[in-house]
């Protein structure tokens, strides 16, 4: 049985400040608490970044979300779970898989889901940084300048 937990941590198109469409689901169903991190790193794979967990002093930079109704939690993480690709159509690899990270926010640990990426990131640039938003800025003031 998957732990009670009701809490959500995001780091790339489900952001607030992403302004992805998907977003809109994320403000219906659950609450920003604010920002947080995790420990793992961040690749850029063209249209989305790929979060994995490591077992260094890198972190992740998102948001911790809480559900809203915890009645609801079943039908909310399954439209996430197809939105990240977890169940795949048959002979295909899940994308993402849903897994219990440890959370830090405001200097204190809670326990969150979040969506590992689950395929190969060898050869994929990093995001050094750990922040999505913070890589996107940068991304489009190179491509603004002429370098990319």
């Amino acid at each position: 049985m998957a732990p009670e937990i009701y809490q959500l941590f995001v780091y790339g198109s489900l952001l607030s400040g992403f302004h992805h469409p998907a977003y809109g689901y994320i403000s219906r169903y659950f609450t920003l608490i604010g920002p947080a991190k995790v420990q793992g790193k961040l690749f850029d794979m063209g249209e989305y970044p790929a979060a994995v967990p490591v077992n260094q002093d890198a972190w992740i930079v998102g948001e911790l979300y809480l559900l809203n109704n915890k009645d609801e939690f079943d039908w909310a993480m399954s439209q996430l779970d197809d939105y990240e690709g977890v169940f795949p159509d048959a002979g295909e690899q899940p994308l993402y898989r849903r897994e219990p990270v440890n959370v830090v926010i405001n200097e204190k640990d809670t326990l969150a889901w979040i969506y590992w990426y689950n395929q190969d990131v060898v050869g994929k640039p990093p995001i050094v940084s750990g922040s999505v938003l913070q890589y996107r800025d940068e991304q489009q003031k190179k491509s603004q300048s002429g370098f990319f």
